[in-house]
């Protein structure tokens, strides 16, 4: 595919008249071609003015109709082939075999909302048949179902630029619930985004559906992302990047006339927990694959463990030893851009300048621009209750060891941590009593609790959360990840005492669209 550089809107590619912006190689800080046009408001207007006139046709599709597209997506971005890896890698300093695994869970979490979308549950179809002669007053027809809200503005993610950015999860959940999108796409990586767009508008195309189901647009996050999210015709949002991105937009969307949710994934320390059982055991493994969650991509990863409590004592002395040892053999990895080193480069510093806070073990500069050593700290848990820099997140490849003297601790300390999008217990069986008493306290922090693993690689399936509490997300109640995420661009509509022939197909008598049903509160099968 050839890239033109421009803002894809309705199925048209549409030059922009704001100015220009290029991607940039972070290895060499070499600026890439071509450059990209930059959209007005008004061009904009036209993209959500499309979305909106897209919404009914879209919102109701069959299911066979709806599942094909999501399906076409994915074949169309693996016919794009090794092209979409190398100028991905290029603009994000990410290494092929990465972005391999990234553009699979890209195409298998279309798929797997292609089933879910024939499957139908999600729909969540409730039918309370009318009782005439229930006594003393008759029971009315009642009919339940979950349509999609409308148009859904996206925000293309730096770290992903595959799984979480013009096709990834929030696109494909809002696609899946029959939402129109339209992506921001991320400024860092615009070939790639140029790419993906071609594959789902190829996909509109090919199955006939109104061009205004997507568009992907460029320009400036503080004004056309702000414009994006205040236009009316917009009734979602879906975003995963910093906490000050993430809560401008959050301002800006309940600031509207008609304010809207903003599901946005923002910072998170992701918190392990090693408890002394799992010391007896095999300490330089242990600490091996901590210091290798902390550094895989450059530490720039979402779940990236940037917080790991440790017992005192020798065994505990023993793991740090090991850590020590592991991240001074590490050089450091190209980051995503120029602007996120520098951002990393911050977080250090503040950790490196807090008192009482020690060095652990650095590595080494990496040969290229934007490569900075992976370095792990540490402290006692008194110093890091009591100082709030160690509980922000640095993201990148940098993380601090706690030492802690017993559980009672380990309960005390998390009931002060920020939500989280992740906590993970290394235990024994020796160690379950102790860490039972843990596990209520990490359940009202965060999204998902990890035994004896790292929080790094998150499986996109159903029962999967990638959520927390805030800031970990906006909205603790879901999750950006999984089928679930679908329920995030759904609203429930009941239909009372309705004629069967203007019901909507789900909820008709016959059950055209064979999905699963709740009668009267019990499950009714489809055949």
């Amino acid at each position: 595919m050839t890239l033109a550089g421009h803002s894809l809107i309705a199925g048209e590619a549409t030059p922009g008249t704001s100015g220009t912006a290029h991607g940039i190689n972070p290895a060499t800080n070499e600026q890439l071609e071509p450059a990209y046009t930059l959209i007005s408001d008004q061009q904009l207007k036209t993209a959500t003015e499309a979305a909106a006139d897209a919404f009914d046709s879209f919102s109701t599709l069959e299911p066979e109709q709806h599942a094909r597209f999501l399906e076409a997506i994915a074949e169309n971005i693996e016919a794009i082939g090794d092209d979409l890896i190398e100028r991905t890698s290029i603009e994000t300093g990410l290494g092929l075999d990465r972005l391999r695994g990234e553009r699979a869970r890209t195409t298998g979490q279309l798929r797997l909302f292609a089933d879910v979308v024939r499957h139908g549950d999600f729909r969540g179809v409730r039918i309370d048949p009318a009782i005439p002669d229930r006594t003393p007053l008759p029971r009315a027809d009642i009919r339940q179902r979950q349509i999609p809200l409308g148009p859904v503005a996206v925000f293309g993610a730096s770290n992903f630029p595959l799984a979480f950015s013009v096709a990834g999860g929030d696109t494909a959940s809002a696609f899946a619930a029959g939402c129109p999108v339209i992506v921001k796409a991320h400024n860092a990586h615009p070939g790639t985004a140029e790419l993906v767009g071609q594959a789902i508008t190829k996909a509109v195309t090919d199955l006939g559906l109104h061009p205004g189901v997507f568009s992907l647009v460029y320009g400036s996050g503080a004004s056309i992302g702000q414009a994006l999210v205040a236009d009316p015709a917009i009734k979602a949002v879906g975003f995963t990047g910093s906490r000050a991105g993430g809560t401008a937009l959050m301002r800006t969307a309940a600031a509207r006339p008609e304010p809207i949710p903003v599901y946005a994934e923002m910072s998170s320390i992701n918190p392990v927990y090693v408890f002394p059982g799992a010391l007896e055991g095999d300490v330089q493994t242990l600490a091996r694959q901590y210091v290798g969650s902390v550094t895989g991509s450059s530490g720039q990863l979402c779940t990236s463990p940037g917080l790991v409590f440790v017992p005192e004592g020798d065994a505990g002395n023993r793991f740090t030893a090991a850590v020590t040892n592991a991240v001074t053999e590490l050089s450091g990895q190209t980051m995503l851009s120029g602007g996120i080193a520098t951002a990393w480069q911050h977080g250090h510093d503040a950790l490196q300048a807090a008192a009482d806070v020690k060095l652990l073990g650095r590595g080494t500069e990496g040969p290229g621009e934007n490569s900075p050593a992976p370095t792990v700290f540490t402290a006692d848990l008194d110093v890091f209750i009591t100082n709030p820099v160690l509980h922000e997140e640095v993201f990148g490849a940098a993380s601090l060891v706690v030492r802690y003297k017993g559980i009672e601790d380990l309960i005390e300390v998390t009931g002060k941590l920020e939500g989280q999008l992740t906590a993970s217990l290394h235990i024994t069986e020796d160690d379950y009593p102790a860490a039972a008493p843990l596990i209520p306290t990490l359940e009202r922090k965060v999204g998902r609790i990890i035994i004896n693993g790292w929080p790094t690689g998150v499986e996109v399936g159903h029962a999967v959360v990638h959520g927390g509490p805030y800031p970990a997300t906006s909205d603790a109640k879901t999750t950006s990840v999984g089928s679930l995420a679908i329920d995030r661009f759904l609203r429930p509509v009941a239909y009372q005492n309705f004629p069967d022939q203007l019901r909507p197909a789900p909820l008709q008598d016959a059950n055209p669209w064979q999905i699963n049903r709740l009668i009267d509160g019990k499950p009714e099968h489809a055949q």
